[in-house]
């Protein structure tokens, strides 16, 4: 398998799928393309990135294409068996479900005005209202799973899974931007953070030495 994502310190989809291509435990191959370079339109072209319109991540497995991070958690949940990356428990498993689906088309406020931006610290960010209701609707997701099915481990379901694939750049983001948030949240975002697969990809991204100004500043 090989996987296409962009630059670690801003692209969080990459993330995603990179944390599902790890969270398989199959082995793949891992390709760089800097985001919006002065040659970004040549790179768009490349016959690797065309299926997905130059979008990232992608994943080639043999013939096969995927992209998009949700299809790529479910191409590998095929092929590993869903275990792996969703909790056994049925009701566990249905909200871990729509909380992957409410962040993956949802938060459009968290998204444009938080880019994820690993190498940073900002210091007394001003939260625009929109921002700020995402935020509690997000702490309140999290501590309903965290207090309903986290007896088994750190993560919101327990054990690893899909769900915190998904909302491991929202870690990065509250970390960002300093983001207040209750006791449980800080033990659960440390637990992502220090995770050692977390903890090699912040590595990679404060070594990266693409700057991209557009989402240098957050959007106030």
């Amino acid at each position: 398998m090989k996987l296409i994502i962009g630059n670690k310190n801003y692209s969080s989809w990459s993330l995603r799928g990179w944390l599902a291509a790890k969270q398989s435990g199959l082995p793949f191959e891992e390709t760089t393309v800097p985001l919006y370079g002065n040659d970004w339109e040549a790179v768009r072209r490349d016959e690797s990135l065309a299926p997905s319109a130059g979008k990232v991540p992608i994943m080639w497995d043999g013939e096969v294409v995927v992209w998009d991070s949700l299809a790529i958690i479910d191409h590998l949940a095929d092929k590993v068996g869903r275990d792996r990356f969703w909790p056994k428990d049925e009701a566990a498993r249905a909200m871990a479900r729509s909380m992957v689906a409410e962040m993956h088309s949802g938060y459009l406020p968290l998204r444009r005005h938080l880019p994820m931006n690993i190498r940073k610290r900002v210091e007394d960010f001003p939260i625009p209202p929109a921002v700020r209701a995402d935020i509690v609707r997000i702490l309140g997701l999290w501590a309903e799973a965290r207090a309903r099915f986290g007896d088994g481990g750190p993560f919101l379901f327990g054990a690893f899974s899909a769900a915190d694939i998904i909302y491991a750049p929202v870690v990065s983001r509250f970390m960002t931007y300093g983001i207040s948030v209750p006791g449980f949240a800080l033990a659960y975002m440390d637990a992502v953070w220090t995770h050692h697969w977390m903890q090699s990809w912040v590595n990679d991204a404060t070594a990266e030495d693409w700057v991209i100004e557009q989402f240098e500043e957050a959007m106030v």
